[in-house]
């Protein structure tokens, strides 16, 4: 998978997979999710000894405002439905109209770099948060990256699935944590 993924990286085509089985698909699904689940949390480790030894201020994440200010329920309806769905329209949905360009890769990578750049607003803007921010939105990029590879290959459905299941993944046990009421610092 790794290999597959790295010869991707180096010339990413628009190939649709039609032939591969659904259960085939189904564990591929699966690799591409622990494989952006244990990069993105490599990432936020590095990320956070940065922040600590360099003394950084990041200031308030956005989730802080989404615990503060909405139910769990359409917290999680937020984290895991309609954001990877919108999210997954914008910036992998327009990749098929390229498919055919010479200039698919320049878009492909416009696209990644761009949904990891959108997640910078996640962040309260400063000029700490500006500097580091190819660092604090590095998770994103690279997820994305996952995103418009399962995209191109299996279709858009998967990349929406593989993002929702993503985002579930790191925003359920926060959810859990607050109707058990356990300080998440």
């Amino acid at each position: 998978m790794l290999e597959e993924l790295l010869l991707f990286a180096k010339k990413p085509v628009y190939e649709q997979d039609i032939t591969t089985p659904f259960s085939n698909k189904l564990r591929i699904f699966f690799k591409l999710l622990i494989i952006a689940l244990c990069t993105s949390i490599v990432l936020l480790i590095v990320a956070s000894l940065v922040e600590n030894s360099l003394q950084l201020d990041m200031g308030k994440h956005a989730m802080d405002d989404l615990f503060d200010n909405y139910s769990i329920i359409l917290i999680f309806l937020l984290a895991v439905v309609i954001a990877p769905f919108f999210e997954e329209l914008l910036f992998r949905g327009p990749l098929v109209f390229f498919k055919n360009s010479t200039s698919f890769k320049i878009v492909f990578y416009a696209f990644t770099i761009a949904f990891g750049f959108m997640h910078i607003s996640n962040f309260e803007m400063n000029t700490q948060v500006l500097l580091f921010s190819p660092l604090l939105v590095a998770p994103q990029i690279g997820v994305g990256f996952l995103l418009g590879f399962i995209r191109v290959k299996y279709g858009l459905v998967w990349s929406m699935a593989l993002h929702a299941c993503y985002n579930m993944v790191l925003i359920v046990p926060v959810l859990i944590m607050q109707i058990l009421d356990i300080p998440i610092e």
